[in-house]
């Protein structure tokens, strides 16, 4: 339980510093980036595989890049549900879940040596 505890605190930061990082992306508070956080896992665990599932003939297509897309999808909604947290476009919601896929990875990364 603690791990999950952990993990979901160090997304929650990744949302906020990548809120912060990209242009376009707003978010109020720390209460938004956890409930941001926690829409983003279930998203990702749940609509994300749809999508991609629906998308994967253009995904085959486009060799893999429109898997993309389907990130800046699955990153605008998390931005819909989220009170507090606003994604104002395309272009952001994509830079915004590149930046986050980055700044998670890293983060990840520093807790894990710790």
């Amino acid at each position: 339980m603690g791990q999950f505890i952990l993990t979901w605190i160090v997304s929650a930061g990744a949302l906020f510093l990548t809120a912060r990082l990209v242009p376009g992306l707003e978010i109020s508070g720390g209460a938004s980036a956890l409930i941001g956080a926690g829409v983003m896992g279930l998203t990702n665990a749940i609509v994300k595989p749809i999508l991609i599932i629906f998308t994967l003939p253009l995904t085959i297509v486009t060799l893999g890049l429109f898997l993309l897309v389907v990130n800046a999808i699955a990153f605008a909604l998390v931005g819909y549900l989220t009170p507090g947290f606003e994604v104002n476009g395309f272009f952001p919601a994509l830079f915004g879940s590149l930046v986050l896929a980055f700044v998670s990875s890293l983060l990840g990364n520093l807790i894990k040596d710790n």
